[in-house]
């Protein structure tokens, strides 16, 4: 295990690269775009020590192409049209895209090029980086049976739960939840038997998984809607700057015509969302996804806009996806039962909960056709951009207050 590649496939990554590729494949292929690496905590020894296995992970990953086999599973999931399916049958990373440094003890590493060639980067980094971590942290079996108390602990957790008041009558009123994890886990085999146990323990609450190659092999229903990079692609299209929010949401409304509905919300702040999200978004999008700022007064902004635009907010579903674990999960279930249906993204904490503290590490869009871009997070820390003035003018724009 210690010297088998990380990455098994170039369906091992989240769904919603998949489906923002497209996306953007088809609206702005031409976009120039730049990825940036950073971890956010400090880990247990430098990461530049990593440099030099990372390069050789990465040069395996750009030697991979899709198998027939994958490109038959991609083109049945109904949202994914076959040009895309064409296109991903001649497409390998190119390696001259993605550079890997050191500046002392921190390891940079940037991807910089066409979107449609360097987007897909960021999954296979982050669990390349997270995985060569962790191997170096050794203790592998005790860890592991650390984990798998911690897992069944949650299982129980949900289990206890459910006999007191957490399933309620009608099919969206119970507690549903999905992996999100494959960016930090702990490694691939243990990603892997954290789904299959969940699937059997918990059907009737364990409903998909944001890892297509894990999907596929398991037969577990992969989920995806959107991500960040998507919507900030938007503020360097030439569409006024604004504007960006409602032109990235109609770009995915016609590429997508139902499918696929749930909108993110936080890139400028919920309130700047808000005033975008009108009762023409509110009709075709099926609900919204939490990512950054208080969950349970982000949900509450939300039913009361839907009530306001006289949409039923039992018609709508909010996501939750910000650094949750189960106990979290199931008191938002608890407060927002039966006034707004609702189902939980969970990362880090189903697939890499162990003694040895996580890496808090991204690699985020911070650049598009030479400009800057940027999210304005309403959770302090998230903001990841290093052009001050365009961050001062983009709150200016959509009046967002700095978080601290």
């Amino acid at each position: 295990m210690e010297n088998s590649p990380i990455v098994q496939s170039l369906l091992e990554t989240d769904l919603y690269k998949f489906t923002m590729w497209q996306a953007l494949l088809h609206s702005h292929p031409g976009i120039q775009a730049e990825y940036a690496f950073v971890c956010r905590n400090a880990p247990a020894f430098p990461l530049a020590d990593l440099k030099v296995q990372v390069e050789a992970e990465l040069d395996r990953l750009c030697a991979l192409t899709f198998t027939l086999e994958e490109l038959d599973y991609l083109r049945s999931l109904r949202f994914i049209k076959s040009d895309f399916v064409d296109f991903l049958s001649v497409f390998r990373f190119q390696r001259r895209f993605i550079t890997v440094k050191t500046e002392g003890e921190t390891l940079q590493i940037t991807a910089k090029g066409p979107i449609v060639h360097v987007m897909g980067f960021e999954i296979f980094v982050l669990y390349i980086v997270n995985e060569l971590y962790f191997r170096c942290l050794g203790d592998t079996e005790a860890t592991l049976a650390e984990a798998r108390r911690r897992l069944h602990a949650k299982i129980a957790l949900i289990v206890e739960a459910e006999t007191e008041d957490l399933r309620g009558p009608g099919p969206f009123s119970g507690f549903i939840f999905s992996d999100f994890g494959v960016r930090r886990r702990y490694s691939g085999p243990w990603h892997e038997e954290v789904l299959r146990t969940l699937a059997e323990k918990l059907p009737h609450h364990f409903t998909g998984t944001s890892d297509v190659y894990l999907a596929k092999k398991t037969g577990i229903t992969p989920i995806g809607t959107m991500a960040h990079e998507y919507l900030q692609a938007y503020q360097a299209v030439g569409v006024r700057l604004r504007d960006f929010q409602k032109a990235a949401l109609e770009g995915w409304v016609q590429e997508y015509r139902g499918d696929l509905g749930i909108a993110l919300t936080d890139v400028v702040g919920m309130d700047a969302f808000l005033r975008d999200f009108d009762l023409y978004f509110a009709k075709l999008f099926d609900g919204l996804r939490h990512d950054s700022g208080d969950p349970v007064q982000w949900g509450e902004k939300a039913i009361a806009h839907y009530r306001e635009l006289r949409i039923d907010p039992l018609t709508k579903q909010l996501i939750f996806s910000d650094g949750l674990d189960i106990p979290r999960a199931i008191a938002l279930h608890r407060h927002f039962k039966g006034r707004i249906r609702t189902a939980y993204g969970i990362g880090t904490n189903l697939t890499n909960d162990t003694p040895k503290k996580a890496l808090n590490i991204v690699m985020k869009l911070v650049a598009c056709n030479g400009q800057p871009v940027a999210k304005l997070s309403d959770s302090p820390g998230k903001t990841l951009c290093d052009d001050e003035t365009f961050l001062g003018y983009l709150r200016q724009v959509f009046q967002h207050p700095e978080v601290k």
